[in-house]
């Protein structure tokens, strides 16, 4: 009996092929939206989480409130100083410390210039350890920075692959950071992170003498000692700093994070942006769901006298429901369907083109099972509710009346 009932609605809806088509368009280019939207932010989030998150549990980083990066002068925060790196070093639990300067600055080449971000590379073995782990870093081409060298940089990919200036740079070419000229002695493979795809990394001294800054740090990393609670170390940190700066609790000028944290924080953010971005694409659903009405509308006036034949020769109520509502549910089934192929497409082509333009693996599509199925569904329940008033409509003509209406 369904099966009779689903392919006389499939029959019927091919039987106006042009009217079903315009129909779904609002569905599907509403299930298009959400499935590439959702996709590529999805993508977007994995891999953030994933960079921050491969960085480790057990390390801590410290800045100064309201922290962040810019071009000189246009970020009025105060820097770390070398007393608080050994207010850090006393706190029991912790093993290894870094002060890391973040900056930005303008890169110079044959005429060319850009404003490149800078980060200041330690010559100590285990504090360069703890570096690579947290951005990284693999050597493509030359040499990673030791003690000793200055005014020596390591580049990032993007210097190798001309996306920061017309012409590739390799281990030996000179540039200039803010005006004063370095050498090149590595390049950075490709992490993915377009921050250090295109970041210079430089001797601590050197970054200080290059930018003209005073001794200060930008942030503090550090490590926690194996067996040590990092909670418990963050805590204890957190009220050296409030003694040492004469805070009280909830007052704190300066913030403690572990790398997880800052992921969880991304993925919240970008939680609210899939579903903003949701939301959009809904209203694309909500005009496919009474397009859909509409047009169920209409063929029940259409179909008036098929309704008094069917019941005539003994259709039930039900009966005729049951092959409106499967018409509808239909309409927005293939329409989902539709949505999700153009969808899956149109993300992998924006993967695709933007990864190659860009040079970054942060626009990455990814399609779970459940944003696949779950969206089917949807557009099919979207479709079943509209047509449900419609159906209802044609399930109560009288037969009499349906056949003399339709002449």
């Amino acid at each position: 009996m369904m099966k009779d009932f689903f392919l006389l609605a499939f029959r019927n809806l091919t039987r106006r092929r042009l009217r079903s088509w315009l129909t779904m368009i609002g569905i599907f280019i509403g299930i298009a939206a959400v499935i590439s939207l959702v996709s590529l932010a999805q993508g977007l989030q994995d891999v953030i989480v994933g960079q921050f998150s491969r960085a480790g549990g057990d390390k801590l980083i410290i800045q100064n409130s309201q922290s962040g990066f810019g071009p000189p002068g246009s970020l009025a925060v105060s820097d770390l100083t070398d007393h608080d790196i050994d207010l850090v070093k006393k706190v029991k639990g912790v093993d290894v410390v870094i002060g890391r300067l973040l900056k930005v600055a303008p890169v110079e080449f044959q005429d060319s210039t850009q404003f490149r971000f800078l980060a200041s590379y330690p010559d100590d073995p285990r504090e360069a350890a703890v570096v690579n782990e947290v951005i990284g870093i693999n050597i493509l081409q030359g040499r990673q920075l030791k003690k000793g060298d200055h005014l020596k940089v390591v580049v990032g990919y993007e210097f190798f692959s001309k996306t920061v200036f017309s012409r590739t740079l390799n281990v030996g070419d000179r540039i200039q950071v803010n005006k004063i000229p370095v050498e090149i002695v590595g390049i950075m493979d490709k992490t993915g992170n377009p921050q250090f795809d295109g970041a210079i990394l430089l001797p601590y001294d050197s970054m200080v003498e290059v930018l003209g800054l005073k001794k200060i740090y930008s942030a503090i990393t550090l490590t926690v000692q194996k067996g040590s609670n990092t909670d418990d170390v963050a805590a204890a940190l957190k009220k050296a700093f409030r003694k040492d700066r004469n805070l009280k609790e909830g007052k704190e000028d300066f913030e403690i994070q572990t790398p997880t944290q800052i992921a969880q924080i991304f993925g919240n953010i970008l939680g609210v942006v899939q579903a903003v971005l949701v939301g959009i694409a809904g209203i694309s659903l909500l005009v496919g769901g009474i397009g859909i009405m509409n047009t169920m509308y209409t063929s029940v006036l259409e179909r008036t006298r098929e309704i008094g034949i069917l019941k005539s020769v003994g259709a039930r109520n039900s009966h005729i429901f049951l092959l409106f509502f499967m018409e509808s549910g239909l309409l927005g089934a293939v329409g989902g369907l539709i949505g999700i192929v153009l969808g899956v497409g149109f993300s992998k082509f924006v993967e695709i083109v933007g990864s190659a333009a860009l040079g970054t693996e942060l626009l990455r599509a990814i399609f779970p099972l459940p944003l696949i199925f779950g969206s089917l569904a949807f557009s099919f329940i979207i479709g079943s509710f509209s047509g449900f008033l419609p159906a209802y409509q044609a399930a109560h003509l009288k037969p009499v009346d349906a056949l003399r209406y339709a002449k």
